[in-house]
């Protein structure tokens, strides 16, 4: 719904304070988000799929393509094609593509799946950086309650489509 990919059943989303399904096109650009099983073409790299989905976008910046995925730790000039990585290779190129615009807001889902304990403390490291130091806003979707408790600065439970259970680390 925040992406407006789907209309509410009941009630309006809202996103900087604006209705999604009013004013989507003013609020998508400043939204990046990365779904648990992304999607890039199987024989293209990291690197030329970023650059298709730049593109895509109106952007022609291979430095920042390059910036992205270092930031992600994956290589620039790697020859390795999207069908050959692994879960967390695949998991970290989608959150290079979804940050790849600078956002105001991430959204993201199960980011830490898929990756080795190293992996998962880089990438927690990686999604603290972006909110403490670039002013992010993330808004994370996990069935991993441990992790998002590490993550998180406020943490709702949604069942059904309602909010049953919201606590703020400054309660904890």
């Amino acid at each position: 719904m925040l992406l407006g990919l789907i209309n509410p059943t009941d009630g309006k989303a809202f996103v900087l304070g604006k209705d999604i399904q009013k004013e989507k096109k003013k609020i998508l650009p400043h939204i990046g988000a990365s779904i648990e099983t992304p999607g890039f073409y199987a024989n293209l790299t990291g690197r030329e799929n970023l650059q298709i989905f730049s593109e895509y976008s109106g952007r022609k910046g291979s430095a920042e393509i390059k910036n992205v995925l270092e930031q992600v730790g994956l290589p620039y000039r790697d020859k390795k094609i999207f069908s050959q990585y692994s879960l967390g290779m695949k998991q970290r190129l989608a959150i290079a593509c979804a940050i790849m615009h600078n956002p105001d807001i991430l959204i993201l889902d199960e980011p830490t799946n898929g990756l080795d304990p190293i992996g998962i403390s880089e990438m927690r490291a990686f999604i603290k950086n972006l909110c403490d130091e670039q002013r992010k806003t993330i808004l994370i979707s996990s069935h991993i309650l441990q992790e998002i408790e590490m993550l998180a600065d406020d943490i709702g439970i949604i069942d059904k489509g309602k909010l049953i259970e919201e606590s703020s680390k400054l309660q904890y």
